[in-house]
């Protein structure tokens, strides 16, 4: 028996509703601010039962690309001081490297497979984020580029994270962790993440564009919310006390975890 969608059909319209343009801005907000926006809007399409679980990991990637460039360029204006070249172009290809190759393979999955693989990346995401939080990050100490085996290590690092792109696993949560036990101090990867994102995200986005395996009326939703949602945070808000924000994050992150998993398992058991 075919696996069957636990979704309504989504609508052939690439309109999208407001709802869906609100949850752009909101989620490009706080990953502006460093929260990240894969792991919310994971949760929120689920919850609302937006799209079938396969379709979630491309529209992710296709809706905040735009949104992430913006991001990119706004930090390198604003950060230029704290860029070291080489290891931000190094860091950002090896990103992208990653997202093409895992993204031409994430594509082809039954939609069980892509439910399991989602719910590990975002368990593993919620322990990027509270090894990010329980350590102390510094704003001013630590380094502003890699050399050596320290560089090898976090291309290394870019590239395994870029090719999780394609399960719906945001890099900035696994870029900050990586960066930070190398020795990079907090202020210094912005650059990194939003460079890297607005690398990955393209690459992983035309892999599912060609495939189709994405939300057209979502991914446009969450692209045009998303540039005010960016333009807020970096020219308006700035910096807020996130920590409980993050906390109630990880705990959002476990909980679609079990259930895309508890989805998998049902789907087998009445395949």
């Amino acid at each position: 028996m075919p696996e069957t969608s636990e979704t309504a059909t989504p609508s052939a319209s690439a309109v999208p509703s407001p709802g869906l343009f609100l949850l752009g801005a909101v989620t490009n907000f706080f990953d502006t601010l460093g929260v990240g926006s894969f792991a919310t809007t994971t949760a929120v399409l689920r919850l609302g039962r937006v799209m079938p679980d396969e379709n979630i990991p491309g529209t992710l990637n296709v809706g905040h690309a735009i949104p992430t460039i913006l991001e990119a360029v706004l930090f390198i204006i604003a950060l230029g001081g704290m860029i070291d070249v080489p290891t931000i172009v190094t860091m950002v290809i090896a990103g992208g490297i990653g997202a093409w190759f895992g993204t031409s393979i994430v594509v082809h999955w039954p939609r069980r497979t892509i439910q399991r693989a989602m719910a590990i990346a975002l368990v593993i995401t919620a322990a990027f984020m509270a090894l990010r939080m329980l350590t102390s990050l510094s704003l001013t100490e630590g380094t502003i580029g890699f050399t050596g085996i320290a560089l090898a290590v976090a291309i290394v690092a870019s590239l395994v994270i870029g090719s999780l792109t394609s399960l719906g696993i945001g890099n900035y949560a696994p870029t900050m962790a990586a960066t930070y036990m190398l020795g990079m101090n907090q202020k210094a990867v912005f650059p990194i993440m939003a460079a890297s994102a607005s690398l990955i995200l393209p690459a992983a986005a035309l892999r599912f564009y060609k495939s189709g395996r994405f939300d057209k009326r979502t991914a446009v939703g969450l692209a045009m919310g998303g540039i005010p949602g960016v333009l807020l945070a970096v020219f308006v808000v700035k910096a807020l006390p996130l920590d409980v924000v993050r906390w109630i994050v990880v705990g959002v992150l476990l909980y679609t975890a079990v259930t895309l998993w508890s989805s998998s398992r049902n789907a087998a058991s009445v395949a």
